[in-house]
């Protein structure tokens, strides 16, 4: 016989945006009672998150610190004319520390892991085999809805944490590697240190298309190990994505295509940096923004969850900007040229951008100058309209 529950918040998604929303909100409002819903046996996949300290505001870092990692001060970058050391930490998060913070902080009956959602509104929730649960408010963050009303490039990789036979002598990670051959797009490696013998490594392309060759992808990495004198013991882990880079679309339609009048968070409100595809410090706003929330109704939830991400993409048409001429006005073997510009910028502005909070001033600082792409490309590149 089906079962019938009742909640104050349903959460269905158990990645970063709906863990986060949860913990954010045991924490804020502990008199809730709280579902976090999620497909999967465990909470947050099989993932690598990791964030520059400025992307995370100083009063918000308590939601994301019982859940970190790693932690270096400084990273690399290195393209093929400029090498530069920056300032600042490094934050890395694993799929298996936010699992275990999750279960460690939540009430056993908030989590509701290996349960399928077969359908939802702004208030129920209907799981696979009948069980229903009714909430004021409902959540969706189960990561993208569909996409085709964004017009989109991609970033996309495959990442190995590999076990070395000696140590690998980094102290701290390289965050963009230009110097490798450019295929496919722009190509660099990432790199970080997990310990004196462990390092994680993902080969990463601006792509064009989505597809992911793993095989060839997993054999560049282990050129790039051996290029390193990195003796490879075994792989302990392996990750694999493919994240939009957004040029423009329909924002309201996106949203609409999620399900109607459903309150959304994360990649499914379409909140992520369009350059970056990154979705963490967007989704550490918004679950400080739900829990500080006075009203959980399914309709003011919605309203302000709504409201929240239409202003985020009003805001970061910038953004959107720099990825046409990323994307459509530099040859793909050339895209490098334009990262490697960027990088011999202020610091400040640096990490300004990477949170999606540049200024007036660092817009016209990126965009001086003489332009690393054509200037009739670029310009017919920012004055095209796709869907």
């Amino acid at each position: 016989m089906p079962s019938k529950t009742s909640c104050d918040i349903a959460i269905v998604g158990g990645g970063l945006a709906g863990s986060l929303i949860a913990l954010a909100l045991h924490a804020r409002r502990p008199e809730l009672d709280i579902r976090l819903i999620e497909t999967s046996a465990v909470i947050g996949g099989d993932h690598v998150w990791s964030f520059f300290g400025s992307d995370v505001a100083a009063e918000h870092r308590w939601l994301v610190a019982p859940a970190v990692a790693h932690m270096w001060r400084g990273h690399d970058v290195a393209f093929p004319a400029h090498s530069r050391s920056l300032d600042g930490r490094y934050y890395a998060i694993l799929s298996e520390t936010l699992d275990r913070h999750v279960r460690a902080t939540l009430p056993a009956k908030a989590l509701m892991t290996e349960r399928r959602v077969a359908a939802l509104t702004r208030s129920s929730v209907v799981l696979a085999g009948g069980d229903r649960i009714r909430a004021q408010g409902v959540i969706d963050a189960r990561g993208a809805a569909d996409l085709s009303a964004l017009d989109l490039g991609w970033q996309k990789f495959v990442g190995q944490e590999l076990v070395l036979a000696e140590p690998h002598l980094r102290d701290r990670p390289m965050v963009m590697d230009a110097t490798v051959a450019q295929q496919d797009g722009y190509r660099f490696v990432y790199a970080l240190p997990f310990g004196e013998e462990r390092v994680f490594v993902e080969d990463t392309y601006y792509s064009d298309t989505p597809g992911v060759d793993a095989m060839r992808l997993r054999g560049r990495i282990a050129d790039y190990a051996r290029a390193r004198g990195w003796l490879v013991d075994h792989v302990a882990r392996e990750e694999t994505g493919v994240l939009p880079v957004c040029m423009g679309g329909d924002f309201e339609r996106y949203w609409d295509m999620g399900g109607t009048q459903v309150p959304k968070a994360g990649m499914r409100a379409g909140l992520f940096h369009p350059t970056t595809g990154y979705s963490l410090p967007d989704a550490v706003r918004t679950a400080i923004l739900i829990a500080d929330m006075p009203d959980f109704a399914g309709e003011a939830l919605h309203d302000r969850l709504f409201e929240h991400a239409r202003d985020a993409w009003r805001s970061r048409g910038f953004y959107r900007l720099l990825n046409k001429m990323l994307f459509r006005a530099a040859e793909p073997d050339q895209r490098y040229r334009i990262l490697e510009r960027f990088y011999r910028l202020d610091p400040a502005l640096i990490s300004r951008f990477y949170a999606a909070r540049s200024t007036g001033l660092d817009k016209l600082r990126i965009l001086s100058g003489k332009p690393p792409v054509p200037i009739g490309r670029a310009i017919a590149a920012v004055r095209e309209k796709r869907a």
